[in-house]
């Protein structure tokens, strides 16, 4: 695991490098600054992390802990849930919403479940053909209709088809854009209270899908999706295509949420389980020396 999240850091570690090309055992306040900047901490965070340092020379244990506290959030726990487990999959188009559903139903067939798909993106033709695409070349069914039929309703069939079947897992598509936010704000809301009538207290994890390259931009899309919907928890794709690792903090800071997994690939098996001390040391491996 600490592989995968490690390697898919190059980019952020290579950022960092142009700022601090050299390993030390040591750096200053100033000097962290820029690194933290150069991976894209947002700058508030960043001068909190300093302004609570009060040593002068900087030392890995001491940005490390810092940084873990930033991450104080990420942790999650399942709710208490009388199969099937439903889980919503909200974010902008692009972020890449299809392809980790693919990743989670992987994981879960992997594990043994038995796991079925609804295809609730029905603004988008393209969405549904490439979650059926998916949903083949994984052998796991999909409920599906043609673009423009009411979301709510698939939501509705899936959830009603899993149950039926006796499926463990469910996981819903949404839009991720339609005419206003007004308009995208009311569908997911229409979505969340069908999912409930069609199975009480679903869906049970409504997870957020951020784009790693976008940095801290996602912040006030997260928080967005956060008020229309609630949001459980996040995934962050595409984390080894971008140099802005260190947004991961601020999100993670400013939302006060779990981040579940990161994508760190294009495979269904390149989602990896988040875990804060690997991501940090991953980070602090490429800043600080070894001490001997």
């Amino acid at each position: 695991m600490f592989g995968f999240i490690k390697k898919s850091l190059g980019k952020t570690v290579d950022a960092i490098k142009t700022v601090a090309p050299k390993k030390q055992l040591t750096f200053t306040k100033d000097e962290i600054e820029d690194i933290l900047l150069e991976a894209d901490v947002e700058y508030e965070l960043v001068e909190i992390i300093l302004r609570e340092t009060y040593q002068e020379k900087i030392t890995r244990e001491i940005l490390r802990s810092k940084l873990l506290a930033t991450l104080a959030y990420t942790s999650y726990k399942e709710p208490e849930y009388t199969p099937p487990f439903v889980e919503l999959i909200v974010g902008v188009n692009g972020a890449g919403k299809t392809t980790t559903i693919a990743k989670l139903a992987q994981k879960y067939k992997n594990e043994g479940k038995k796991v079925i798909l609804g295809a609730g993106d029905t603004f988008r033709a393209a969405a549904i053909e490439q979650l059926t695409l998916w949903a083949k070349k994984l052998d796991i069914p999909i409920v599906s209709s043609k673009q423009g039929h009411d979301s709510s309703a698939v939501a509705y069939d899936v959830i009603d088809s899993a149950k039926a079947k006796g499926f463990d897992n469910v996981i819903i598509d949404t839009a991720g854009r339609l005419h206003t936010q007004t308009n995208l704000a009311n569908e997911l809301k229409k979505i969340n209270r069908i999912c409930d009538r069609a199975h009480a207290s679903a869906p049970h994890r409504t997870i957020l899908i951020l784009d790693g390259t976008q940095g801290n931009s996602a912040i006030m899309q997260a928080k967005a999706f956060h008020e229309m919907i609630g949001i459980d928890g996040i995934i962050i794709t595409k984390l080894d295509g971008t140099a802005k690792g260190g947004s991961i903090f601020s999100i993670a800071y400013a939302l006060e949420l779990p981040i579940l997994y990161v994508g760190t690939g294009e495979q269904p098996e390149n989602l990896t389980p988040f875990d804060k001390y690997e991501f940090v040391d991953g980070l602090l491996d490429a800043i600080f020396e070894e001490e001997k």
